[in-house]
């Protein structure tokens, strides 16, 4: 790969398809929703059975008016729907309704990693459209099964600039759409169900050139690995064509992610090929300052600029930030956690240990985590205040609060006796006790092996079953050796 880039540069574009969690389709009342039984979720338009009439779903176009803010483009104040004629038997209309001369959005830009830098990835549009149905095809049966729920589905199409030039910068740019997809709430994100789809059109030209190679345009890829797996595949491939005189042809093109290999589909088509024209059963749709002024009122932080706020304002390292800003949920339940605590660096440690690994063991997401920013605030305090070691708090009472968690903290750390000592008499004679049973441990520090003071703290921990204050012990400790 790297000796092929020596020689070649190769060139991405991403078209990226966002299905919107409106309540409806994009023309009919239907209800938008995946997982329900085939064909429950259809009517006549959907259909299209003669003598139907579309109508604009207003939340649609609110929502891709937002991820054009979210991304830095420019919204057009005059917009239209256009017919894209092409046949496919989960497409009853004979046409797909899209937006070809005037999309809601023009331009826009994201920044993402690329290397050891930081990249401005420009988009060239955001149109909206509609899903087509889904066929399946079976063992059991001999022809396709034709779903025709999903058909009308409101999507977003992302188009960038053919700017990007390596795989791990388009799976950075998939990442961060995916992230504002989710954090601006117009849809899931989930690429495993289809609600976000990506098709790469992918070329290779000589080394420092200006001329584009022929795109080849890889279709309908369900994870961020397999996009990159797909370009990593297609540079080896157009590589080995072009090194051996061939010319690459401009096609469609299929991945397979059990060979991790792209097929030839059907040869490229243009747009002349749809026959696009304007829809004559929509109207020019208008969209006034005020409009887009009350959709921007809307929009929180995003991802980069929960990351800049949690380092600059909140003092984490890149490392903490860039886990808690990866999703909104948990960036809310940091900053909801952090009005109620200044111990800004344990909740971030707190979140990613031991919170963490509760809900991956309960499969949950934090939203639904029964210890809540207030109970979690309060268990930070109890542990800088020094009246909870951390091991007993993580270990004896995070678990008992996940099943109680109508008790304070404090409340059931007394009742399970889990409090720090700081009752010095008591602890004195634990020191002792654990000085005398090491007495070439005790001499060996009083010659001058100082470092052997943790040892001492430990067997006091262990002996007070870590109910000791640590702080507290390791000065008493160093007092009575030094004696």
């Amino acid at each position: 790969m790297k000796k092929i880039l020596e020689k070649y540069d190769l060139v991405v574009g991403l078209e990226i398809h966002v299905q919107l969690n409106t309540a409806s389709k994009l023309f009919a009342a239907d209800k938008n929703s995946f997982g329900d039984a085939p064909n429950s979720n259809v009517s006549p338009i959907t259909l299209a059975h003669p003598g139907t009439l579309p109508k604009p779903n207003k939340s649609a176009i609110n929502h891709a008016i937002k991820m054009g803010l979210a991304i830095n483009c420019d919204i057009a104040a005059y917009t239209t729907f256009d017919r894209k004629n092409y046949f496919y038997p989960d497409l009853p209309k004979g046409y797909q309704t899209t937006q070809d001369q005037h999309p809601i959005c023009r331009g826009g830009y994201i920044d993402v990693k690329s290397g050891e830098s930081i990249k401005r990835v420009q988009f060239n549009r955001i149109h909206i459209e509609e899903d087509a149905g889904k066929s399946s095809h079976d063992a059991e049966h001999e022809g396709s099964l034709l779903d025709y729920n999903r058909g009308g589905t409101p999507l977003i199409e992302m188009v960038t600039e053919p700017v990007i030039n390596t795989a791990e910068e388009a799976g950075n740019v998939l990442t961060e759409i995916r992230k504002i997809v989710r954090y601006i709430n117009v849809g899931d994100g989930n690429m495993e169900q289809g609600s976000l789809r990506c098709d790469a059109n992918i070329s290779l030209k000589p080394k420092g050139s200006d001329q584009l190679g022929k795109r080849v345009e890889i279709k309908n890829m369900n994870s961020i690995r397999n996009v990159q797996r797909a370009i990593n595949h297609e540079v080896v491939r157009q590589a080995t064509l072009l090194d051996a005189g061939k010319t690459v042809l401009q096609e469609t093109r299929g991945f397979n992610d059990e060979t991790g290999k792209t097929t030839g589909q059907r040869t490229k088509e243009e747009a002349n090929d749809y026959r696009y024209f304007p829809c004559p059963d929509l109207l020019p749709i208008h969209v006034s300052k005020e409009w887009v002024a009350e959709i921007k009122d809307t929009i929180p932080q995003l991802p980069h600029e929960v990351l800049a706020d949690l380092q600059a304002n909140f003092d984490l390292s890149t490392y903490d930030a860039e886990i808690i800003a990866d999703q909104k949920e948990l960036s809310d339940y940091f900053f909801a956690t952090a009005k109620l605590t200044h111990q800004f660096k344990p909740i971030a440690n707190w979140m990613i240990g031991p919170i963490k690994s509760y809900l991956n063991d309960s499969n949950i997401e934090i939203q639904e985590s029964v210890i809540k920013p207030e109970l979690l605030a309060e268990i930070i305090e109890m542990v800088a205040a020094h009246k909870i070691s951390f091991s007993m708090a993580s270990t004896r009472l995070l678990p008992a609060l996940i099943e109680s968690p109508n008790q304070s903290a404090m409340t059931l750390a007394k009742k399970m006796e889990l409090l720090q000592s700081d009752d010095e008499d008591e602890l004195v004679k634990t020191i002792e006790a654990v000085i005398a049973s090491m007495p070439d441990k005790a001499s060996a520090y009083k010659n001058g092996k100082k470092g052997l003071l943790g040892l001492f703290v430990g067997e006091v921990m262990k002996k007070s079953g870590g109910k000791a204050n640590p702080k507290v012990a390791n000065k008493l400790i160093a007092e009575i050796l030094e004696k």
